[in-house]
């Protein structure tokens, strides 16, 4: 499955969203996991913004040789999922490829179909979409500007839905897969874990529940910048 996430600028949540993806992908041997990120105004070729590389790393990430890149439709058509940071970027990313609009969500809106109704796959997501009640804004705010505790909150608020999202995904598609953990890089150097829910099927194959709280926040040791 190839996502592809997309804020605004493409220096901070995108990017947060898109390297957290390659983490859970590399931690857990997902080897069909892949991700791409963009921007509706992306500030073209800067890196991620320093503190959200810090919230990267901070969630067992990798920050380095990034650069902001501007949406495009080919983007959108290679995407098995579209994950926006806000409903006026969905909605602005659904007018640029309207053919896209069933696999198209904002991160906190596919977390909580998933959640409530129980879909598992990204044509069950966009099934249940309008069987639930609006709620409010499912929207995650852009830290720019603000202190490195916003930023750990932002990258925090990501993974909790996240995380859960892609393992319960690909648990579905790949019913047989082991789903496993590993804290040592190929290098043999170790990177901070993650504390994610565990995937693939039980034991009964059933797939597991989504837990009210799926990951504990590793990089809070982040100073404020003042």
């Amino acid at each position: 499955m190839h996502v592809l996430f997309v804020c605004s600028g493409n220096v901070c949540r995108s990017v947060i969203a898109e390297r957290l993806t390659l983490a859970v992908a590399a931690e857990h041997g997902l080897q069909e996991l892949s991700a791409e990120s963009a921007g509706v105004r992306a500030l073209v070729g800067f890196p991620v913004e320093p503190l959200a590389a810090q919230t990267i790393i901070g969630l067992g990430g990798d920050p380095s040789g990034f650069k902001a890149r501007r949406i495009k439709p080919e983007m959108m058509h290679r995407a098995d999922l579209v994950l926006t940071m806000t409903d006026k970027i969905r909605d602005q990313v659904r007018d640029l490829v309207p053919e896209a609009l069933p696999r198209t969500f904002t991160l906190l809106e596919a977390y909580r179909i998933a959640k409530v109704t129980g879909a598992r796959t990204v044509v069950g997501l966009h099934a249940a979409r309008d069987d639930l009640a609006y709620v409010a804004s499912e929207n995650i705010s852009d830290p720019v500007g603000l202190k490195a505790q916003q930023f750990c909150e932002v990258g925090d608020r990501i993974a909790e839905a996240l995380v859960p999202l892609l393992l319960a995904l690909h648990a579905h598609q790949h019913p047989q897969a082991t789903v496993h953990r590993s804290s040592v890089t190929d290098t043999g150097t170790h990177r901070p874990a993650l504390l994610v829910l565990p995937g693939g099927r039980t034991d009964t194959g059933t797939l597991p529940e989504f837990p009210k709280r799926s990951i504990e926040p590793t990089h809070h040791s982040v100073e404020s910048a003042g």
